[in-house]
């Protein structure tokens, strides 16, 4: 069976680093899925769940703030702003996150308050729903 290699990077250095069968990705137009040779691709990424397919047919689930996507056909490259592990994930501070980032869109006038504020909002959210996932696999 083909496989295509996959390297999970952050600014804190890297996460994973592996082969797989699949690799799925939260980009900025939808979610897209990679096997291999792929046709090249670049692309932004969105807060979410990376999820890697493993040649033994087990999903290792991640969760990025954001990034880069890029793909070559013999390898997948996640340059994330963040990244944690699957296991990583705390619902409870995933759902404070959010309450949180709902209650500083409340009274927001400045346009560019507001941007910064749906930002985390979506970031919370894309979160918490990563962790309200992931709990059911564990």
């Amino acid at each position: 069976m083909a496989t295509i290699r996959v390297d999970i990077v952050s600014a804190e250095g890297e996460i994973h680093s592996g082969e797989a069968r699949m690799v799925f990705a939260p980009a900025e137009m939808g979610e897209v899925g990679i096997a291999p040779r792929h046709a090249p691709l670049l692309t932004a990424l969105n807060p979410g769940e990376v999820r890697v397919e493993t040649t033994d047919g087990k999903e290792e689930s991640f969760y990025i703030t954001g990034g880069m996507l890029e793909v070559q056909p013999h390898l997948v490259t996640v340059l994330a702003d963040t990244a944690l592990r699957g296991d990583q994930l705390d619902e409870a501070a995933a759902l404070a996150a959010k309450q949180e980032a709902e209650k500083a869109l409340d009274g927001i006038t400045v346009e560019t308050d507001l941007k910064k504020a749906q930002a985390e909002l979506a970031e919370a959210e894309a979160r918490y729903r990563a962790a309200q996932k992931l709990k059911g696999k564990r």
